[in-house]
């Protein structure tokens, strides 16, 4: 074969280098093998997702679900069956197996990252919180028993646990080992999610104009900085029930210049912290699934509670399972539920969201629907707007839905 012959190089569409995300003061130092290992890992995402998925995709539909049909006389009814057929199937279990090996992977090798300058990162957190008033810890706020029992996305002591008083490694681990689960689909500072919300908001509501902000759920900032920047005019304030996070995610809003956004501990199945008719604007934003059923409500109605008149609730999620997602995209999406420490991910996207929103006390006729894309940086991901593939919960696309009274 000659040069000529040889067949063109295919134009890159992986993930972009680790080495280009963005740095803030409490961002973890990462070495030369740990920055590949982290690439590695993020490509064989991208790897799995692109070109791994549409395979698994045709052995359902041309061996799965005929072969289903041939021995019990009808389709497949539902995604519980379609995957337990997938479970036999080699292709299915491969591509599972990995995605698994890859989150477990991503977590081992972020968390010890992390832990390795564990001591150095609290100091630097707490030179750059110490005595300042937007961090409001409470010890005293109980761990509810569907995040305690869980380690979410196999994060060992998920985003509450500390080693240590002022220890903020959990939240290090989760702000710069994201780049792995999302591929970098979610922009130099992960926040993408949180700059698509505000273009859907600047689009939708252009002469809103927020005095008070309150995300629920928010961790270290990456969806809420970009909203506090868009409205700098506004009080914006993000609950979660970690206090590692909380920390780290004030230090990392003053470290990335963003001064309008305080940082408290509580529950958001109880902000009696706050009276009623609090915030103009109240965000989640790919929180919903990680809440018991019990918890999902008691959050919705407080949400009621806190919202003033004429103010707006979104709730931004991957989209509900209806009657018209196929079955093998409902199956896929499930796999969190059952692989990835997200128990309640399979129940919540079953849901009607309506239904449930109109019983905390919205009108049915205040509901709002949406969708949003991540907004990234085009120099970092210059496709990832456009980008086509589908990874059944990974993809940086979402439904909104919400209320305004």
């Amino acid at each position: 074969m000659t040069l000529s012959n040889l067949p063109s190089a295919q134009p890159y569409d992986g993930p972009p280098d680790y080495r280009v995300v963005g740095r803030h003061a409490v961002f973890p130092q990462t070495s030369h093998d740990e920055i590949e290992r982290i690439n590695f890992l993020a490509q064989m995402n991208r790897h799995l997702s692109a070109r791994v998925v549409p395979g698994v995709k045709a052995a359902y539909e041309n061996e799965v679900a005929p072969a289903f049909t041939k021995v019990h006389g009808r389709p497949i009814a539902d995604r519980h069956e379609a995957r337990r057929a997938l479970l036999e199937d080699g292709s299915f279990c491969l591509w599972s197996a990995i995605r698994r090996m890859t989150m477990e992977q991503r977590q081992q090798a972020g968390r010890w990252t992390a832990i390795r300058q564990r001591e150095a990162l609290a100091q630097k957190v707490a030179e750059l919180t110490d005595g300042d008033e937007r961090l409001k810890l409470n010890p005293n706020v109980a761990i509810p028993r569907y995040v305690s029992a869980v380690d979410h996305h196999c994060m060992p002591g998920s985003y509450y646990t500390e080693a240590f008083p002022g220890d903020v490694a959990n939240a290090a681990n989760y702000d710069h080992g994201n780049f792995v689960t999302t591929a970098g689909l979610l922009g130099k500072f992960a926040d993408g999610g949180g700059h698509a919300v505000v273009k859907w908001m600047k689009r939708n509501y252009p002469d809103f104009k927020p005095a008070t902000i309150l995300e629920i759920g928010g961790t270290v900032g990456h969806s809420g900085l970009p909203i506090a920047q868009a409205y700098p005019e506004a009080e914006m304030t993000i609950v979660d029930l970690g206090a590692p996070v909380l920390r780290y995610g004030l230090a990392r809003a003053k470290s990335l210049g963003v001064e309008n956004v305080s940082f408290v501990q509580a529950s958001g199945e109880d902000l009696a912290i706050f009276p009623d008719a609090s915030f103009d604007w109240i965000q989640t934003t790919m929180f919903l699934h990680e809440l018991s059923s019990t918890a999902l409500d008691n959050i919705l109605r407080e949400t009621r509670r806190l919202l003033k008149p004429g103010g707006i609730v979104l709730h931004v999620e991957q989209p509900q399972y209806t009657p018209d997602m196929p079955l093998f995209e409902q199956t896929m999406r499930d796999w969190d539920a059952f692989y990835n420490n997200e128990p309640f991910w399979s129940r919540m996207h079953e849901l009607d969201l309506d239904q449930h929103m109109v019983a905390a006390g919205f009108g049915a006729d205040t509901l709002i629907h949406g969708g949003v894309t991540a907004v990234v940086d085009k120099d970092l991901f210059p496709d990832a707007a456009d980008d086509e593939t589908e990874d059944y919960g990974r993809k940086a696309a979402w439904h909104v839905i919400g209320a305004s009274i």
